[in-house]
């Protein structure tokens, strides 16, 4: 493995083969190589749950709209809280797809 390291010495970047940018060759269980790959792999996990909330925030506004409709629970229901979040959600993603922000086959979430 070939790594790019910054002024203190942490590494940047890791390529499998020697690049203009990763010019020092480690061994795959160099403890520096192991610390960065670890980074890489929690940040991405990170940010695959982030997407997951975004994607399981919109499930969960579709059941509260199918409980409203369906008369199980009631706007009012709801904290006040609550309900100021849901108003200022539904005007946001109503604002940008009336601008067609997003393409007409991407919705907003």
């Amino acid at each position: 493995m070939y790594v790019q390291r910054d002024a203190d010495r942490r590494i940047l970047s890791v390529s499998k083969v020697a690049t203009a940018q990763c010019t020092e060759q480690v061994d795959a269980d160099d403890s520096d190589l192991l610390q960065f790959l670890a980074e890489v792999k929690g940040a991405d996990e990170r940010v695959r749950l982030q997407q997951s909330d975004l994607d399981f925030v919109r499930v969960l506004e579709d059941v509260l709209d199918l409980l409203m409709d369906k008369g199980v629970i009631s706007f009012t229901d709801l904290p006040q809280a609550a309900r100021d979040k849901i108003m200022q959600r539904q005007s946001l993603r109503r604002r940008y797809n009336d601008v067609d922000l997003v393409g007409d086959d991407e919705p907003l979430i």
